[in-house]
């Protein structure tokens, strides 16, 4: 045998013994881990003992949130006081024409603060569009709109009634009737129609009282 391969032979003797060193020592750890692990399961066994899953464990319900109380009935008669004006006329005297445009004040209410509104110097704070609904749908919506911003504190609203464009024969039925019923609201205070920017002939803004004999 040459030289070369005796080296050649002796290097392959020596890559198996290192393989075989290699594996052993891989498989002395894997049983060292293992014998770990089941001395610390044996362990946490002698530790807890026998034990027993609880029965017929009662668990505290959650009480549900107490709902808040609200006024429904005297929402409700509100609004039907106020939906049964749609037959009740008002006093002429209580109309102001000003530039074609229908404006109401109530006593106590001043000319400046009818011409504020209309100039939209009083800042709209909620608004409701009664395009699409019938008669008694908007005089339910208003009422129930006018109720609900006087109790939040809003000042200033806009009831937005179109300009009966979509009407048979044009004519804006909503529009009067709307001014019929704000003017028969006590919490309202004045109305005027709104302008270009805000509606026009479409639309009138709407001044609340928040608290009895609130005017200004």
């Amino acid at each position: 045998m040459t030289p070369d391969a005796v080296a050649a032979l002796k290097d392959l003797q020596d890559s198996l013994a290192r393989s075989r060193a290699q594996r052993a020592a891989s498989e002395l750890r894997a049983r060292q881990a293992q014998a770990s692990a089941d001395a610390a399961a044996n362990l946490f066994r002698n530790a807890v003992g026998d034990v027993a899953p609880l029965r017929g464990q009662k668990r505290v319900q959650k009480p549900a949130a107490a709902v808040p109380a609200h006024p429904q009935k005297r929402a409700a008669d509100e609004r039907e006081a106020l939906a049964a004006s749609i037959d009740l006329s008002i006093d002429g005297d209580a109309l102001i024409d000003s530039d074609a445009a229908l404006s109401y004040a109530r006593d106590g209410i001043s000319e400046t603060t009818v011409r504020d509104l209309r100039r939209g110097r009083w800042t709209v704070q909620a608004h409701l569009d009664l395009h699409g609904m019938s008669r008694e749908e908007a005089r339910d919506a208003v009422a129930a709109f006018i109720t609900a911003c006087s109790r939040a504190g809003r000042r200033c609203v806009r009831i937005v009634h179109g300009k009966g464009i979509g009407s048979a024969g044009g004519t804006p039925v909503l529009k009067g009737l709307v001014r019929r019923w704000l003017a028969h609201c006590g919490s309202v205070l004045a109305f005027a129609q709104a302008r270009g920017m805000d509606g026009g002939a479409g639309a009138v803004l709407v001044l609340l009282s928040t608290r009895p004999g609130d005017a200004r």
